[in-house]
C-alpha cells in the first residue's frame, strides 16, 4: 500500500515538474516574441541584457540570501580562465536565439534549435576525431531531413533569422564541448551556472548593446504610446527566464533521462502550437510534417543515447577508422544541454 502511494506521488511529482517547466519555457518564448512583434521593441541585445541582469540578481538571491542552493565554490583564477570563456560562448548563444526570434516565427526557430544534437556530434567528430556508434549517426538522419523540409517549406522564411538560429545551434554545441574541458572538476547545476555566467555575460554584452541599440531604445521610449507597461512586460520576461532555470533544476531531479528527453521534445511541440494560436503565423502542411519528423528524430536520438549508455562495459565493434574507442562513453556524444540553459 505504501509503495503504491509512493509510486503515485513520484508520478505526480514528475508530471508537476514537467508541466511547470513547460509553462515557464513556453511563456518566456511567447513573451520574447511578443516584445519583438507586438511591443515593437526590436532590440534583441537589450532584451538579452535584461535577462542576464535579472538572472544574476535571481541567482544571488537563491544562493546567497535564501540559501535554497549551496554555492559551488570556484577558484578566482578559474573564474577568468574557465568561467569567462564559457560565459562568452553562453552570451553569444542567448543573443543569437533572441536575434532569430526577432526575425523568424517561433515554430521555425524551435525546429532549427532541434538541429543542435547533429551539430554537437559533427563538431566532436571533426575536432576531436571522436568515434560514434553507427546508431547515433542513423538517428541524426530524420533530424537533418526534417529541418531541411521545414526550411524549404517555411512560408515566413528570413535568411538572417535562419542563420542566427543555425549559428545559435553551433554556439550551443561549442558550449557543450567546451564545458567538458573548461569546467572539468566542477559539477554545476543550472542555478550555479547562472550565478557565475550571467554577470560575466552582462559585462560582455552591456557595451555592445549600448553602442548598437542605445539610440534606438531612446527613440522607442519617446515614440511608444505606453512605455511603462511595456517595460513591465520586458522585465517580467527576465524574471521568468530566471524562473525557467530554477524549474529546470527541479525537473532534472524529478524525472529520468528518458522522460526528460521525451518531455523536452513535446515541449517544442507545445511551444509551436501555442505560438501559432497567438501569432497565427502561416504554417503549410509540409512545414508541419518537417517539424514533426525533426521532433521524432530528436526523440529517437535521445533513445539511442540511452540504449548505448545502458550497455554493459565491453569491447564495441571495431570501426573502420584508424583507432578504436577506448570505452563505452566514447561511443556517446557529450550530453547536450541546449534544453537546460538557452533561455537565461
Amino acid at each position: 500500500m505504501e509503495e503504491g502511494i509512493l509510486l503515485q506521488w513520484s508520478v505526480f511529482r514528475s508530471l508537476l515538474a514537467i508541466l511547470q517547466w513547460w509553462g515557464f519555457n513556453v511563456t518566456v518564448i511567447i513573451i520574447n516574441k511578443w516584445i519583438f512583434q507586438k511591443l515593437d521593441f526590436k532590440f534583441p541585445l537589450s532584451v538579452s541584457c535584461v535577462h542576464f541582469i535579472c538572472s544574476s540578481i535571481g541567482a544571488y538571491l537563491v544562493i546567497k540570501v535564501l540559501k535554497l542552493k549551496p554555492l559551488i565554490v570556484v577558484d578566482p583564477e578559474d573564474r577568468w580562465k574557465r568561467i569567462f570563456p564559457m560565459s562568452f560562448v553562453f552570451c553569444i548563444n542567448i543573443v543569437l536565439g533572441n536575434v532569430s526570434l526577432r526575425y523568424i516565427p517561433v515554430s521555425f526557430m524551435q525546429t532549427i534549435k532541434s538541429f543542435t544534437p547533429a551539430t554537437t556530434v559533427v563538431l566532436q567528430w571533426l575536432v576531436w576525431r571522436k568515434y560514434f556508434d553507427w546508431r547515433i549517426w542513423a538517428s541524426l538522419v530524420p533530424i537533418v531531413g526534417g529541418i531541411l523540409l521545414t526550411s524549404i517549406t517555411e512560408l515566413s522564411f528570413n535568411m538572417f533569422g535562419f542563420c542566427a538560429a543555425l549559428f545559435g545551434c553551433l554556439a550551443t554545441s561549442t558550449k557543450t564541448i567546451l564545458a567538458e574541458s573548461l569546467l572539468h572538476g566542477y559539477k554545476f547545476d543550472s542555478i550555479n551556472t547562472v550565478y557565475y555566467m550571467a554577470p560575466f555575460a552582462t559585462m560582455i554584452l552591456g557595451v555592445p548593446a549600448l553602442l548598437l541599440e542605445g539610440n534606438g531604445v531612446m527613440d522607442w521610449f519617446q515614440t511608444h504610446p505606453s512605455p511603462g507597461p511595456a517595460l513591465i512586460i520586458i522585465f517580467s520576461s527576465g524574471v521568468l527566464a530566471f524562473c525557467l532555470n530554477f524549474s529546470i533544476f527541479y525537473v532534472i531531479h524529478s524525472t529520468t533521462a528518458v522522460t526528460f528527453n521525451v518531455a523536452g521534445n513535446l515541449k517544442v511541440a507545445v511551444a509551436v502550437l501555442v505560438s501559432w494560436l497567438i501569432f497565427r503565423n502561416p504554417i503549410s502542411s509540409m512545414n508541419a510534417v518537417g517539424c514533426a519528423i525533426t521532433l521524432v528524430g530528436c526523440t529517437f536520438y535521445g533513445y539511442v543515447r540511452h540504449i548505448i549508455s545502458q550497455q554493459p562495459p565491453g569491447t564495441p565493434r571495431t570501426p573502420r577508422t584508424p583507432r578504436t574507442p577506448r570505452n563505452l562513453m566514447e561511443l556517446l556524444p557529450l550530453v547536450n544541454n541546449e534544453k537546460l540553459d538557452d533561455k537565461v
